[in-house]
């Protein structure tokens, strides 16, 4: 692994340490919009700058009588903006030619090279690991996490000479382009991998209610095929390793949950048996953001289910895996968008989830369903986390272009 490069590192030769302020232009000119009330003008906040793909993606055009007090900085094309508030974060972009005299907001320290500082190599250096661990160690442990101008433009760069840097310049700019297109596609294809499981649960559940469904298949409501539908437990959470596991709705992250970080909670031993969970059951968050969501229950420690879950459990005939594929179609979201009571904060009770419909075909068809929908599934996640581990090497790519052009090694 590379290392990061500072001003004691053995540069090439040609090459110099130089603060960005003797290469940088000391100002770069202010204007109060609201002096001219009736022009508009572009405005560019912290949330114009998009931090992954470093560019000006959204702009305010803005009177200027409606000026923020933060738009005061103007900005020229081929400036460098560069985010002073959470500089971890590395929100920056090269000005383009359509934002020349427009105005930015105090938040960002405008970098505008002077002749012997190429442009571009500037931008490359400003998204270099090396630049953003140098500014983000300066607020480590504020309160606020910012940094200054006058902190910005003291950080040391490598500077090779002119030539040199717009060689470097153009390397990168051909390489970077290639990264973010294998990016975008590798986002695309993920996206499309995520779509997958809705496509396949709408081929076998694409049935709306009152429709005619196949030979031996039937109209049900959830209540018909449950033995019992519950809400859970009121208890304070406790780690007493005697007591059960205490499952929560934070438990429930992207379909999972690490039973070793539930925590316990006392309960009697009448009570115990009445909340606790089995292999089959069903659970249901019934307020709030995740409401509607569900978990199938598979295995669990002894564990009982708070009072922010409902509990259900299908009849013996009924086939679990078969309806909880049915609580994760469109099917059972549009009913539960329309039946979700609350408003901001939505809830569904017990009743309601009860008197959802459904098509329930023949066991043997649930089972078969249940086990090509399973081994779908199993696939799309296989294929999402490929993606993913892909998108995570291509998003590497950058940092380590950019540690190897610095180091005067491209």
């Amino acid at each position: 692994m590379s290392k990061n490069i500072n001003s004691t590192t053995k540069l090439p030769d040609g090459w110099r340490w130089v603060k960005l302020i003797e290469v940088c232009e000391e100002k770069t000119g202010t204007r109060d919009p609201q002096l001219q009330p009736t022009d508009t003008f572009r405005y560019v906040d912290i949330s114009s700058v998009d931090n992954t793909q470093k560019r000006i993606l959204d702009a305010s055009v803005l009177f200027g009588k409606d000026a923020p007090s933060r738009a005061r900085q103007v900005i020229n094309a081929g400036d460098i903006i560069v985010s002073t508030t959470r500089p971890n974060l590395n929100a920056v972009a090269l000005v383009p030619y359509e934002f020349n005299n427009q105005i930015c907001s105090t938040g960002f320290c405008v970098l505008r090279s002077k002749k012997e500082l190429e442009r571009n190599y500037l931008f490359a250096y400003v998204r270099s690991p090396d630049f953003v661990k140098k500014l983000s160690d300066l607020v480590k442990g504020a309160l606020y996490p910012a940094v200054t101008d006058k902190q910005v433009k003291a950080q040391v760069i490598p500077l090779p000479p002119l030539p040199e840097q717009k060689r470097i310049a153009a390397i990168l700019n051909e390489k970077m382009a290639a990264v973010e297109k294998a990016r975008a596609a590798a986002e695309t294809q993920l996206e499309a991998a995520k779509d997958l499981p809705s496509a396949y649960l709408r081929k076998v559940l694409k049935y709306y209610p009152g429709e005619k469904l196949p030979e031996g298949w039937r109209w049900v409501n959830v209540k018909d095929v449950c033995s019992q539908i519950n809400y859970g437990y009121t208890a304070s959470a406790d780690f007493d390793l005697k007591y059960p596991k205490f499952l929560r709705i934070t438990d429930i992250q992207n379909g999972n949950v690490e039973w070793n970080n539930v925590p316990s909670c006392q309960i009697s031993s009448n009570d115990e048996e009445s909340y606790l969970l089995y292999t089959g059951d069903i659970v249901f968050a019934r307020t709030g953001g995740t409401t509607g969501k569900s978990f199938l229950i598979k295995d669990p420690p002894r564990a009982v289910y708070a009072s922010y879950l409902i509990r259900l459990r299908p009849k013996n005939e009924i086939l679990s895996d078969f309806i909880y594929f049915f609580f994760q179609s469109t099917e059972y979201w549009q009913q539960i968008r329309n039946s979700a009571r609350g408003g901001a904060q939505p809830n569904v009770n017990a009743s309601l989830l009860g008197s959802l419909v459904f098509p329930l075909p023949p066991l043997p068809s649930q089972r078969r369903i249940a086990a090509i929908l399973t081994e779908q599934m199993t696939e799309v996640e296989r294929l999402k986390k490929s993606l993913e581990d892909e998108l995570d090497s291509i998003k590497s790519l950058p940092a380590a272009l950019l540690r190897q052009a610095f180091g005067g090694k491209l």
